[in-house]
C-alpha cells in the first residue's frame, strides 16, 4: 500500500522548486513581512464553550468532490455568521482542491482568523501563505523531524502566525507536544491511508497535552452528537467535510458552537 502523506509530501516539494524558480525568495519574504495583523485563534484552554474552525475544501481524497464550484468567500462569510470561530482554507492543489487563491479570497471576506492547511515541507511555503493572508498554519508532525517542526513552528511566530500542529500517530504527537506550538491537533484520520478513521484518537491523546496549549478536534466530526462526546479537555474541532456537504452549515457550527466545556486548567 502506498503511503499517501509520503506522495503527497513529495509533490509539494516539486511544487516548491517550481515556485523557487519563478519568484524571486527576498520579494516573497517581504511580501510575507508587510503582514501586520495578528489574528491568533481565539480560543483558550479556559473557554467555556467548544470553539469551531469551519472548512473550506473542494475535494476530499477520501470522499471524493465535495463542491468543486464553491466560492470560498461566500462560504467563509456563511461560517462567520454562523459563529466559527475560524476558517481552514485547504491550498493543496491535487488532492484537495485548494489554492493560495482560496486563501486570499477568504482573508478577504472576514475578520476571524484565517489557517492555511497544506503539506508543509518546506520554508517557502510559509511565506507563500502568509503573503496570502494566513493567520494560521497547519504543520504535520509526522512529516517533519523534530528540529524542522521546531524551527518551523518558530519561523511562523516571527511571520506573524501561529502554527496548528497536528498529528495522529502517538508518537507524533508527543512530538508535536514537545514542538512550542501553541495550537495541537489530533487528527482522527490517519492521513498515511485517509480512508481509516480512528474516532478513539481523541480520548487516546487529549491527557498529554500541556495546560497551556489549545487542543483541536481534526476530522470524523459529522453532527453534535460526536462534538458532544469529545473529552472535555478539548478547546476546538475543526469540520470541513460535513459543512461542505450541507445546504446550510449554520445550525451544525452553531450546535456546536453551544456545547458547554466544564473543564478548567
Amino acid at each position: 500500500m502506498s503511503d499517501f502523506l509520503e506522495r503527497v509530501a513529495a509533490e509539494r516539494r516539486a511544487d516548491v522548486a517550481a515556485d523557487a524558480a519563478s519568484r524571486d525568495e527576498f520579494a516573497l519574504r517581504a511580501e510575507a513581512m508587510t503582514w501586520h495583523r495578528q489574528l491568533g485563534l481565539r480560543v483558550q484552554s479556559y473557554a467555556q464553550r467548544l470553539q469551531v474552525i469551519a472548512e473550506i475544501k473542494r475535494v476530499s481524497p477520501s470522499s471524493g468532490v465535495l463542491d468543486v464550484g464553491v466560492d470560498p468567500s461566500a462560504q467563509a462569510r456563511r461560517y462567520a455568521a454562523a459563529g466559527a470561530s475560524a476558517i481552514s482554507v485547504l491550498v493543496e492543489p491535487r488532492h484537495w482542491g485548494g489554492s493560495l487563491a482560496d486563501l486570499e479570497a477568504v482573508r478577504a471576506s472576514v475578520e476571524l482568523p484565517v489557517l492555511a492547511k497544506d503539506v508543509v515541507v518546506d520554508d517557502r511555503q510559509l511565506l507563500l501563505v502568509r503573503a496570502a493572508g494566513a493567520d494560521i498554519v497547519l504543520l504535520i508532525a509526522e512529516l517533519l523531524d523534530d528540529e524542522t517542526l521546531r524551527r518551523f513552528v518558530q519561523m511562523a511566530r516571527h511571520l506573524g502566525m501561529e502554527a496548528l500542529v497536528e498529528a495522529h500517530e502517538p508518537l507524533a504527537f508527543g512530538r508535536a507536544v514537545a514542538s512550542g506550538a501553541r495550537l495541537i491537533g489530533v487528527n482522527a484520520r490517519n492521513l498515511r491511508n485517509p480512508g481509516v478513521i480512528d474516532s478513539g484518537r481523541i480520548r487516546q491523546l487529549h491527557s498529554f497535552v500541556l495546560p497551556t496549549q489549545v487542543l483541536v478536534a481534526e476530522s470524523g466530526i459529522t453532527s453534535i452528537d460526536d462534538a458532544r462526546m469529545l473529552p472535555a479537555r478539548v478547546d476546538a474541532v475543526l469540520v470541513g467535510t460535513a459543512l461542505m456537504r450541507a445546504d446550510d452549515p449554520g445550525p451544525l457550527i452553531r450546535g456546536i458552537a453551544s456545547i458547554k466545556r466544564t473543564v478548567s486548567v
